[in-house]
């Protein structure tokens, strides 16, 4: 990603040479805002071509990154990802392996390169085959127990929240307040945790788009990347969070960097996330707001890395800082979808026909309560539909949905 700390070519080839590899030229890649990285052409490499990554991670402490590398291990051969090569001086006598530098407080790490491209646009097939893939990796480190021992801490974001809202005008603080206040509000403690990705963007995975793939519609997943965020989370916050970026298409600057976000795309991902593993639920009901919380999130995190920036001084062409208030935006869209929902009620109703046939006269009539959403009329249904009166009339119940502070019928009526 972007290259924050520099070496010498000389630093380049003594740390290749621990994992095994011959150094030829270490290309930087200025993509991402995180950590820093370079391309390793080695001395086997020809025409250009690069064999590994070469990461130094500016944040996380070694300790962290060797917990990647067991994650990686376990999701190696079940999914398309590139597990950290083992160093070679470790000593003959040691039970176990090590994949880790340790250089100046940092770590780093060499991995094999994987074939592919990152995508410029996504199609709903390839939204649908990232769904599976994430929660194939769900599964999969559902293995790795207790999972807190092998998840990094979650970075502190309501810190980072309480500084930036300082500094933001009134309507953006609101927003970002509201959001919180909602996924506060969310059953939290029903919802699914464990160890998760957290970073599932587009530019952190790699596809097959060769012209014959692409020309069907075929693109075909090679490689899932960056692996330094994997922590304990609710599993629906990873689904929104590879949503957010998978079913949105970000202009450029010349289109004024306008964010769509594309619901039939989110269906197909939805669909392919549930052909490994089930959503409750719970897990439903929270989406929309989780989507909103992640864009936050990502908003949070653009503004943290231009304050890190500014307080340390970085600054130079291999920097680069992705604008935050496109996340602003599609936390916008996500808010005014839930506050649309959170604007209708759905009244559920009985109504006891003669010989449970809604064809006959109504005999009784019973208004049995008013939710905020069609889930919870449904799961009042299924309570009371073996109970006493009511199992005898099972065609009765009916859920209307209510707009609120909206008159419901506009005319006068015959008598």
């Amino acid at each position: 990603m972007s290259v924050y700390t520099q070496l010498t070519d000389d630093q380049f080839a003594d740390f290749c040479h621990r994992f095994g590899v011959s150094f030829a030229r270490a290309i930087p890649i200025t993509q991402g805002i995180k950590n820093s990285n370079w391309f390793i052409q080695t001395t086997d490499d020809v025409d250009g071509a690069h064999s590994y990554v070469f990461t130094l991670f500016e944040e996380r402490p070694p300790e962290d990154i060797e917990k990647m590398a067991i994650i990686l291990n376990q999701l190696d051969g079940k999914l398309p990802v590139a597990a950290p090569l083992s160093l070679l001086d470790l000593g003959a006598d040691s039970a176990e392996k090590g994949y880790v530098i340790r250089y100046d407080n940092k770590a780093i790490t060499l991995v094999p390169c994987l074939a592919g491209s990152h995508p410029q646009q996504t199609t709903q097939a390839m939204c649908h085959e990232i769904g599976a893939a994430l929660a194939m990796l769900h599964e999969t480190l559902q293995a790795l127990q207790p999972a807190e021992e092998y998840g990094v801490p979650l970075y502190p974001w309501s810190d980072v929240r309480d500084r930036e809202r300082q500094f933001m005008p009134a309507d953006e603080a609101k927003l970002m307040s509201d959001i919180w206040q909602s996924y506060t509000d969310l059953p939290l403690a029903t919802l699914p945790k464990g160890l998760c990705h957290l970073d599932m963007f587009a530019d952190n995975t790699l596809w097959d788009l060769s012209l014959n793939n692409s020309q069907k519609g075929e693109a075909r997943l090679t490689g899932l990347l960056d692996f330094t965020e994997v922590s304990v989370e609710h599993y629906v916050m990873d689904i929104a969070i590879t949503i957010n970026d998978f079913c949105t298409t970000w202009g450029d600057a010349e289109q004024g960097e306008s964010v769509n976000f594309d619901r039939s795309k989110m269906a197909a991902f939805l669909q392919g996330y549930e052909s490994k593993r089930m959503l409750g639920e719970d897990e439903k009901r929270a989406l929309p707001v989780m989507l909103a919380k992640a864009a936050v999130i990502f908003w949070l995190l653009r503004l943290n890395v231009i304050h890190y920036n500014r307080t340390e001084g970085r600054t130079g062409d291999n920097i680069m800082v992705k604008n935050p208030d496109l996340m602003k935006r599609l936390a916008a869209y996500h808010w005014s979808h839930v506050e649309k929902a959170q604007s209708t009620v759905f009244v559920l109703e009985h109504a006891r026909y003669k010989d449970d046939d809604k064809n006959n006269d109504v005999e009784d009539f019973k208004i049995i309560g008013v939710f905020a959403t069609e889930q919870q009329a449904q799961a009042a249904i299924e309570q009371l539909k073996s109970q006493s009166g009511f199992k005898d009339y099972p065609n009765g119940f009916h859920i209307d949905a209510y707009p609120l502070n909206q008159i419901n019928w506009s005319q006068g009526f015959g008598c």
